[in-house]
């Protein structure tokens, strides 16, 4: 089995996103970053948080300006890590956002379901060094779950009161595309509120020599031309940290205790490669047109997964080109200033497009000057584009392994 679409079976439900939160490269807070993206401000740039110096490596995505005190109770410091933290400062943004009283819902109505991919890598790290140096006693007891995938679906849970179906989902970059599916899912089977999206953060000595087993990363020392997406000079990408986490409700109910609405969640498809000889990242973006109802001729804007290598730009150009045809819809790659956040790229890339629908512009590229010629795609750079009216957004994303996943936006 490698595609999951929507249950025909489910009830009709439309779902709508009433609240963003982010923490990302570039800035903490959804207006802040989305402010830096449109002036085309890159979050990437030399490794602060671990002396990175004797690897060949030295560039990050960081979050800026996050003051741990501001955001995560006395009690709960010593408890979590720092994606963890991240974590519920997003969700807290998202909720108040929303402007939603979760008091006010039945006990079980609300719920969350995150991606992740990492777990809490930062604090494993500190706990395995005090085991070898040290030995197990002087392990942390919050070990046995601050390390865990489903930890920030677990602490989001118990700080806000969510109390409905929860959950956790583990698909690389697509992840946070398909949290947000498991959401809508959760909708269709009565919940009123979901809150959903992903955040990874993994930048500490251990979680670095794991990026680097992976080798993808690029190993320019220049900030500005380390992550090229479609560029002839791709030579693999920056990792960062950091994501968007969102509420999701059903639109009725949304609507009546008049909620300010970004925009609705019109389709999502996930298609898994089999081989790398059979990529099947078009398909995912056909089955999750299908599932919203819409052609290819439809869709306004599209962002891209852009990996950053030449390999997988170009498998990615073709599918664009096999969907839309070639050079056929604008594609962007905001993720260019923040570099790839596992989890939390896709679910930061599904609020750029919320936030591009709504301010009718479309974020740039930033780095690559022009696509590769065998990369046939309209791709947006260096400054932001407006023009025709911007209704629908496709976003797509490849998870390490072979997820793919794809999902459709649609304007208020």
């Amino acid at each position: 089995m490698n595609t999951a679409l929507a249950d025909p079976a489910a009830p009709a439900t439309t779902a709508v996103f009433t609240g963003i939160g982010v923490a990302a490269p570039g800035g903490l807070g959804t207006e802040a970053w989305w402010a830096a993206v449109l002036r085309g401000e890159s979050g990437i740039g030399p490794v602060t948080r671990f002396d990175a110096s004797p690897y060949p490596v030295r560039l990050a995505g960081e979050v800026p300006g996050f003051v741990d005190e501001d955001h995560v109770s006395s009690r709960l410091l010593p408890q979590t890590d720092r994606v963890t933290r991240l974590s519920l400062a997003a969700a807290q943004e998202a909720l108040d956002d929303s402007g939603a009283v979760i008091a006010e819902l039945p006990p079980y109505a609300a719920g969350v379901v995150t991606a992740n991919s990492s777990g809490g890598f930062e604090f494993g790290h500190r706990e395995l060094q005090a085991l070898w140096s040290q030995g197990p006693q002087h392990v942390s007891a919050y070990q046995s779950f601050a390390w865990f995938y489903a930890v920030n679906s677990g602490q989001i849970s118990i700080k806000h009161g969510l109390r409905g179906a929860s959950g956790v989902v583990v698909s690389e970059q697509a992840g946070g595309l398909d949290a947000v599916a498991h959401a809508r899912r959760q909708l269709r089977k009565g919940a009123r509120l979901v809150v959903t999206g992903g955040l990874d953060s993994a930048l500490c000595p251990w979680g670095w020599a794991a990026h680097l087993a992976g080798g993808s990363m690029s190993t320019v020392a220049d900030p500005a031309r380390a992550y090229l997406p479609f560029d002839e000079d791709a030579s693999g990408h920056v990792v960062g940290e950091g994501g968007a986490l969102l509420v999701l409700e059903e639109a009725a109910g949304a609507a009546a205790r008049g909620a300010r609405v970004y925009g609705s969640l019109a389709g999502h498809a996930a298609t898994f490669d089999a081989s790398p000889q059979e990529p099947r990242l078009a398909d995912a973006a056909r089955l999750a047109l299908a599932d919203a109802g819409l052609r290819p001729g439809d869709v306004d804007l599209v962002f891209a997964d852009a990996a950053g290598e030449r390999a997988a730009d170009r498998a990615e150009a073709e599918a664009l080109a096999a969907v839309f045809g070639p050079y056929g819809v604008p594609v962007t790659a905001p993720k260019s200033m923040a570099g790839r956040l596992s989890a939390g790229g896709a679910a930061l890339d599904l609020a750029a497009a919320l936030l591009a629908l709504r301010d009718q512009v479309i974020p740039p590229t930033t780095g690559t000057v022009r696509p590769a010629a065998d990369c046939p795609v309209d791709l947006v750079t260096g400054t932001p584009r407006t023009g025709p009216a911007l209704r629908t957004a496709l976003v797509l994303a490849r998870g390490r392994g072979g997820f793919n996943a794809a999902a459709v936006v649609r304007a208020a």
